[in-house]
């Protein structure tokens, strides 16, 4: 059973910022990962649910992505390239055009951001404010976009918000999909938006996740985000799809939206796009709003080699047919059918989202972060969501053996079944 380590943590607390947030909760020194696994400096083991926060959807440390870094950085490949011509760069480019765009008939432009995904969203809605000449940007209750100032503004979290320090303006917030019982979202986003009285400015775009991630796995139908494209052409604004979270595959197929009928103006991408954790993030526009002139939206890091090496040969290992999909389809159905077994411990409890993004909302963040902090003890890194951290959420790498998947959620139905117990709220 894991323990944590007897190492000093000290110098954390007396020199890191009090920002810092996951060591919190998992307090161990963590010196190596291999695939789903971490490891202490002395070996101790845990199962990773956590993945980077779905930044590392192939596992930790690939091993042909690995070793194609290696070899470019050992050839004195390009390190630092702004936005150079670069045959790492090319290289990406080619694949994730034959193996991605094409085959879903995507005419996309790639724009390479800054590095996070919070700069991706910062852009696209810039794209979208300079295509229409309008200003307003509608998103949704529960959304995460990211924490600086225009992504945050779209993020519902009051907790990041009020860190803003100031007003944040520009966007209107509506109901997500099945947000209020009995409301139809999307009629009510038409019926405002059509109404010259309804008190929305036109909107430059309307921004969703298709499953919101930090937002509690809140999955949308594919009914309300094909409605949502059609409202958006209609009054003239881009839709813009944040796929930071719930892309490369996290959601079964490539992109979260493949099977909804849409095809986006707009798509943000960070997190697993790089294949190996390493800082990327773009934007996919159609070429008609391929609208800002050189360096308009631009970064000194925007464009990191050596994620082009690894994005590009994670794209060719899974994306290159369809084996490593229908893989995820099987997955999909022992996820549901272990957090069935997890829910069954707690009354009233239920699962959420959809693919390998999901998780059991258990109707308390008290009971949710008592439960991870007991898989934690038992050796798993599982973290929650949700509005008041309620959902148990799990974003376990996709190249994780089935093995291991029912190892690591054996130890979270123990967690639950002993914490629902010590809290006297196991079901009868």
């Amino acid at each position: 059973m894991p323990k944590d380590m007897a190492t000093d943590t000290s110098i954390y607390t007396r020199r890191e910022s009090n920002a810092r947030s996951y060591c919190r909760s998992f307090t161990a020194s963590f010196d190596t990962a291999r695939g789903s696994e971490l490891f202490t400096e002395d070996g101790t083991r845990y199962i990773d649910f956590l993945a980077g926060c779905s930044s590392l959807n192939y596992g930790h440390n690939d091993p042909d992505m690995k070793d194609a870094l290696v070899a470019h950085i050992l050839k004195d490949g390009i390190t630092h390239g702004l936005d150079f011509h670069t045959e790492a760069k090319e290289a990406f480019l080619h694949s994730f055009t034959d193996l991605i765009l094409a085959p879903r008939g995507m005419d996309h432009k790639v724009m390479f951001t800054g590095p996070t995904g919070a700069n991706a969203v910062e852009a696209a809605m810039k794209i979208a404010r300079k295509v229409t000449g309008r200003t307003n940007v509608i998103s949704f209750t529960n959304g995460f976009h990211g924490v600086t100032m225009g992504a945050l503004a779209a993020t519902g979290n009051g907790y990041h918000r009020g860190g803003a320090g100031m007003d944040k303006a520009g966007v209107t917030r509506m109901p997500y999909d099945a947000y209020v019982d009995g409301v139809d979202s999307a009629a009510l986003l038409d019926k405002m938006l059509s109404d010259p009285s309804g008190g929305i400015d036109a909107p430059a775009a309307i921004m969703l996740e298709p499953v919101q991630g930090e937002g509690g796995l809140n999955a949308a139908s594919a009914g309300f985000v094909k409605k949502v494209q059609e409202i958006a052409h209609k009054h003239g604004a881009l839709l813009i799809i944040d796929d930071i979270q719930s892309g490369c595959g996290r959601t079964g197929t490539f992109f979260s939206f493949e099977d909804m009928g849409v095809q986006p103006d707009v798509v943000t991408m960070a997190k697993s796009v790089s294949g190996f954790g390493l800082p990327m993030a773009m934007v996919l526009v159609r070429p008609q709003h391929d609208v800002f002139g050189p360096a308009e939206h631009n970064g000194t890091f925007r464009g990191n080699t050596h994620a082009f090496v690894t994005a590009r040969v994670a794209i060719e290992k899974f994306w290159a047919d369809d084996a490593f999909q229908t893989e995820l389809a099987r997955k999909s159905e022992l996820v549901t059918s272990a957090l069935q077994e997890v829910a069954s411990h707690i009354p009233g409890a239920y699962l959420k989202g959809r693919g390998l993004m999901q998780g059991v909302d258990v109707g308390s963040g008290e009971l949710a972060g008592d439960i991870c902090a007991r898989a934690y003890e038992l050796g798993l890194v599982v973290e929650t969501s949700g509005p008041n951290d309620e959902v148990v959420k799990i974003l376990a790498p996709l190249t994780t053996s089935e093995q291991l998947l029912c190892e690591g959620f054996a130890i979270l139905s123990t967690a639950a079944r002993e914490v629902a117990a010590k809290t006297k709220i196991a079901a009868q």
